[in-house]
């Protein structure tokens, strides 16, 4: 039995007029192998083309793959109307939305009409209801009028009054009857926003979570209640009025909170100078 050109065995032409015989390949005869000697192959085999073009497919495939989510600009129209379903947490990224300019009694305001732009809104919105200024009574006005939506604004003013003029509330805090710090002391009382997270998102109306940790106490040398660090969730429901997102109601839940590491509290002077010297964040997205 002999073997063809190409490694395999013969074809029709090698084989006897019978099943099992084979024929004798004389010297002289086209394609002889024992006779003048085995041809060099000048070309590729198809096999080899076949896998070398298989190799440059799938390369190509892969590129176009990874292209779909890198940093090229190949949003489809489809894109924006699935980003305004609620969904698993997104991390921040770029929008192409510019991130609001104007401020009003120091707060952010202005935001998309957009679920980025809700997010972004009750963000800034529960550092301004976590911070020092809810403690003194002529910013505790200024920040409800500007988070609140007019229906509920006065309301929620009113709850707010009794909650942080109580003087039982201040004393255990440590401060003054008209909520300011005994002197020598800092007050502290911001948040940090860690993630927000869309409940639900309907054109006018948005639900959105935010998680965030508090630092809050008196820091300074005598302080009976230093800066500690809390952990909590808000979740707002707002509504887009007079070009803005404003908040209607809000409900407040612990944690969840991380195990604290060992590390060392800073000074009562650290503190302080670490609170004032690193201004808050506006969060936009």
């Amino acid at each position: 039995m002999s073997l063809s050109d190409d490694g395999g065995y013969g074809g029709d032409g090698h084989r006897g007029s019978e099943a099992g015989q084979t024929r004798t390949r004389l010297p002289g005869n086209e394609g002889d192998l024992y006779g003048a000697g085995r041809r060099p192959r000048t070309g590729m085999s198809s096999r080899n083309l076949v896998t070398i073009v298989g190799v440059i497919v799938l390369l190509l495939a892969a590129i176009a793959f990874a292209n779909r989510d890198g940093s090229g600009n190949n949003e489809s129209p489809g894109d924006s109307a699935k980003d305004t379903a609620a969904g698993p947490a997104r991390p921040t990224s770029p929008t192409g939305t510019k991130p609001v300019s104007g401020k009003s009694s120091g707060i952010a305001t202005g935001f998309a009409k957009t679920e980025q732009g809700a997010q972004s809104a009750a963000a800034n919105y529960v550092v301004a209801l976590s911070s020092d200024g809810m403690y003194n009574a002529a910013r505790r006005q200024e920040i409800a009028a500007t988070v609140y939506a007019p229906s509920v604004a006065a309301a929620r003013k009113g709850s707010a009054d009794k909650v942080y003029s109580d003087a039982a509330l201040l004393g255990r805090i440590g401060l003054k009857p008209d909520g300011s710090a005994p002197k020598g002391m800092t007050f502290i009382s911001r948040a940090n926003p860690v993630g927000t997270k869309t409940e639900s998102f309907k054109g006018d109306t948005a639900k959105v979570s935010v998680w965030y940790s508090t630092l809050f106490g008196l820091a300074g040398a005598q302080s009976q209640n230093p800066v500690t660090e809390s952990w909590y969730t808000n979740t707002f429901d707002l509504k887009w009025l007079n070009g803005d997102w404003k908040v209607t109601d809000f409900t407040q839940k612990k944690g969840p909170a991380p195990i604290g590491r060992d590390q060392a509290a800073a000074t009562a002077e650290d503190m302080t100078k670490a609170v004032q010297g690193y201004g808050g964040f506006t969060y936009a997205r």
